[in-house]
């Protein structure tokens, strides 16, 4: 019998983030998982962050976690996305190299004091009344902990699809966790299926590269990680190609040998991640969908065409991914399938994610009904570092909705549950404008400090950033100008004689911290992306109280009345699924308008808004 604080089960995103967070709190864990080698592993788009995901990447880097390292290792393409739009809803995102992205996971893991690693199967938990105590490996040697951390991934009871032929699995070349499964399943928690699918593999060298489009890297990458500069490696294109009708064709003909549409899967697949199956059927009047092919190494000929996810048979997928541009002559490595997996309902667990129903128990990842890595990670923190607290006697961390998008994601998962694997988009935080990618070390490295879960290099990074930080805010705040002055400095004011500091007059979204390089005493000293990370949260400064007043109307306003003849479609700005959803449910008042699945802020501000306009026209027919 081996004796640990800590027991995480599994070695995918989620798992070794909690790992590494349990560990980073001194309880020493143990990350028990089938194959050492597989840790790290990128089991399907070759990608880290995105708009939303981006940000939780950021927020994990800022707590000291791996993956904002990992992927800034790895990274061989990295983009900044919404670079034209405002920094709230910009999102960080590299390709990555699988390869290097698995090696530096393992040797972060390697080097973590306090965190073994150990291969082995669980198959059972041991129970000490209403608590877990340990796990039981296939080989029958008992682990003991006084807490356990879950994340099973695509494993629980995993199927994959691939036209009418399935089998077990819970990834290409994986078998599932029944044993496992079968466990839980006598927990009696509430639970359910959900699938993903992926794309199939291609043969880059069969790629005639020569007829498509590229996308390179950003001249000034972004990276993920607070303490990183400049890109570990080099920098490569992805193409882009297009479906078009024929494609379009094949697919539909084929319709009845899809998984999915051959009613193979009982599951609820990522509506916002659909299979070229669910495009053709659900946006029938498109003549063509865009493709992007992404290397999945600097040294692997393998790519990754996202875009084009399926179930259908794989000779099927031979002939829809030959009658594209570019691919016409192309050789798949690996068919595209479809997998199907359980999950835990996520409303059967405390913000912590700890499971209500037994002690000592956290759940994190796609057992929660979430998908993408960069959701699994972020969970994988919370219930790592929780369990980590808990059993070394100190109190449990839950990230609140105004300082995370973590706290976001958590929230949402906890109360309102699931009914789709659950994806971040920023559209889901009603703090989003102080919520953004660039300013995550200020929200939470201070939380990380105070928890004692730093490293000596993160510290000493982070304060010199935030002593930075603070003298050239008191530079600009310091130096104040007429109308006049600032006019003669290209900035056109009203003609009001009042003085602004330069730091107001960077709200502005023409005027940049350059500007006053010249007239400010001492700014030029300050690094240039110091200036920069100013100049946003400057920029953001005057909105933030707006923000706070729109937030608390709407929790003022939650149990106004919505009319059963209420006009959803004539509310411009709203999605067509949410118009959809609120015509079909006719929520009774705004509180239940905010329960419905994929329903934001934003959102219930513009039914707010549509409720007060048609009182102030009813008042006026009156």
């Amino acid at each position: 019998m081996k004796q640990f604080d800590v027991i995480v089960i599994g070695g995918g995103h989620a798992g070794t983030e909690a790992a590494h967070a349990a560990a980073r709190t001194g309880a020493q864990t143990a990350l028990v998982t089938l194959r050492a080698e597989a840790i790290g592993v990128m089991s399907c788009n070759p990608a880290i962050g995105g708009l939303g995901k981006g940000h939780l990447v950021r927020e994990i880097d800022a707590m000291d976690g791996v993956m904002g390292r990992v992927a800034d290792r790895a990274g061989i393409q990295f983009r900044l996305l919404n670079r034209r739009k405002g920094p709230a809803v910009q999102g960080p995102r590299t390709q990555a190299d699988r390869k290097l992205y698995r090696l530096a996971m393992q040797a972060e893991t390697a080097a973590r004091p306090g965190l073994r690693v150990i291969e082995g199967e669980v198959t059972d938990l041991v129970l000490h009344a209403d608590r877990v105590a340990g796990v039981v490996l296939g080989d029958g040697v008992t682990l003991t902990a006084r807490a356990v951390v879950l994340t099973a991934g695509t494993f629980l009871n995993g199927v994959i699809h691939v036209g009418d032929r399935r089998r077990p699995g819970g990834r290409a070349g994986d078998a599932p966790s029944i044993r496992l499964a079968e466990l839980l399943a006598a927990l009696d928690l509430p639970r359910g299926r959900l699938k993903t699918g992926t794309p199939p593999r291609l043969d880059g060298r069969t790629i005639d590269w020569s007829v498509l489009e590229f996308q390179a890297a950003d001249e000034d990458p972004v990276l993920f990680s607070f303490l990183h500069r400049a890109p570990f490696v080099r920098q490569v294109d992805c193409g882009i190609t297009h479906t078009n009708e024929r494609t379009h064709d094949i697919v539909r003909a084929n319709l009845d040998r899809s998984a999915m549409y051959g009613g193979h899967i009982e599951g609820v697949g990522p509506r916002y991640c659909p299979s070229i199956e669910d495009k053709i059927v659900r946006f029938a009047d498109k003549t063509s969908h865009q493709i992007f092919l992404e290397p999945e190494g600097l040294d692997d000929p393998t790519v990754y065409p996202n875009g084009i996810s399926t179930s259908l048979p794989e000779e099927v997928q031979h002939d829809y991914v030959r009658s594209i541009r570019g691919l016409e002559q192309v050789v798949l490595t690996q068919p595209g399938y479809a997998i199907e997996y359980d999950y835990f309902d996520p409303r059967a667990l405390h913000p912590t994610l700890a499971v209500k129903a037994l002690q000592g128990l956290y759940f994190a990842g796609q057992i929660n009904g979430t998908t993408g890595y960069e959701e699994a990670a972020a969970q994988g923190l919370v219930a790592g570092l929780n369990a980590g607290l808990a059993t070394t006697g100190r109190d449990p961390v839950v990230f609140g909705r105004s300082d995370s998008y973590i706290g976001v994601m958590i929230d949402d998962l906890t109360l309102r549950g699931v009914t789709e694997p659950y994806r971040m988009f920023t559209s889901r935080a009603e703090y989003r404008l102080s919520l953004r990618a660039d300013n995550a070390d200020q929200r939470l490295t201070p939380l990380a400090e105070s928890l004692g879960i730093v490293s000596d290099d993160r510290r000493r990074a982070f304060g010199a950033r935030m002593e930075a930080l603070d003298r050239g805010r008191a530079l600009l705040q310091e130096a104040r100008f007429t109308p006049r002055e600032a006019e003669a400095l290209g900035i056109r004011l009203s003609q009001d004689g009042a003085r602004r500091s330069a730091y107001d007059l960077l709200s502005f979204a023409e005027v940049q911290p350059e500007t006053f390089l010249p007239v400010v005493p001492g700014l030029a000293d300050i690094p240039a992306e110091i200036r920069d990370q100013l100049g946003r949260d400057a920029l953001y400064a005057r909105y933030l109280d707006r923000q706070a007043q729109d937030i608390e109307t709407l929790k003022r306003d939650e149990d106004r009345a919505i009319p059963a003849d209420f006009d959803y479609v004539a509310l411009s700005g709203l999605s067509t699924e949410l118009r959809m959803k609120l015509t079909r449910l006719q929520p009774a008042n705004l509180s239940q308008a905010g329960r419905i699945e994929g329903m934001t802020p934003a959102a219930l501000t513009l039914i707010l808004a549509g409720l007060r306009q048609r009182e102030r026209l009813r008042a006026a027919g009156a």
